[in-house]
């Protein structure tokens, strides 16, 4: 194979992961921000995040989620038209607020971020299967999923509108 094939066959991949990577986000409306946005409040202790590996172990369960939510025959409609950049970097700073790991959430407020988008209990339902499976797949024990679990529960008031 000649050199400059090789150096082709081998940049491909980076340059994919580049332009996932450095997108641009999608304009939005102005909004407040504030950690209030991040619909709970974090945890008191760290040993949940650590538990998740942190900010890194977060990156790449959102990832994870989003893309099986993408593909998954469930969720994909929800998933249609996101601003996947944004919602990658929201999650992240969201789960990280919520885990205290010493991140702030700079997203909008659930209520307006959901608005009408008609999500019912059986895509929640759905999108919580596929985080289970993000987080079980970053080796993050039950435990611990289950504390974060716990803090986005009431959420479901917020955004299900049917």
């Amino acid at each position: 194979m000649s050199r400059p094939i090789l150096i082709a066959v081998l940049a491909a991949p980076l340059l994919a992961f580049a332009a996932h990577a450095f997108a641009e986000e999608k304009p939005v409306d102005p909004y407040t921000v504030s950690n209030a946005n991040a619909g709970a409040t974090p945890l008191t202790e760290t040993q949940t995040f650590a538990a998740f590996h942190g900010k890194p172990g977060l990156q790449r369960i959102v990832i994870d989620l989003v893309q099986h939510s993408v593909d998954d025959p469930r969720t994909r409609d929800i998933f249609r038209e996101i601003d996947r950049e944004r919602l990658e970097r929201t999650l992240v700073e969201q789960l990280c607020y919520v885990l205290n790991g010493g991140c702030d959430y700079t997203g909008r407020d659930m209520a307006a971020a959901h608005k009408d988008m008609g999500l019912t209990t059986a895509d929640m339902g759905a999108l919580v299967e596929n985080l289970q499976r993000a987080m079980d797949k970053e080796g993050v024990p039950f435990a611990a999923q289950n504390r974060l679990l716990a803090k986005l529960a009431p959420m479901k008031r917020t955004v299900v509108e049917r």
